[in-house]
């Protein structure tokens, strides 16, 4: 049941477009081709069932966790504030 302006089930439309850009995200960052067999970051062994999970896998787990932290992820707000709508 939507509300003011919008229509029958906008919310939920907002909710699935938020999670396919989430997802597009995702897979974009996914890296691809051969596997290194050291880590380019720390130069440590890549075990080889790491390899064989990960197809282009690039950096051992301490490595890609840390790389993984300092990441942003944008958040999306495409609601938009009353105030901004107001304007």
């Amino acid at each position: 049941m939507a509300g003011g302006w919008t229509r029958d089930g906008a919310v939920q439309d907002q909710i699935d477009d938020t999670v396919k850009d989430a997802v597009a995200a995702a897979r974009a960052r996914l890296s691809g081709g051969e596997s290194a067999k050291y880590c380019d970051e720390c130069g440590e062994p890549i075990p080889e069932k790491r390899r064989q999970a990960v197809p282009g896998v690039r950096r051992c787990v301490a490595c890609q966790s840390g790389q993984d932290s300092a990441v942003r992820h944008s958040a999306i707000n495409r609601r938009g504030s009353k105030d901004s709508q107001l304007r």
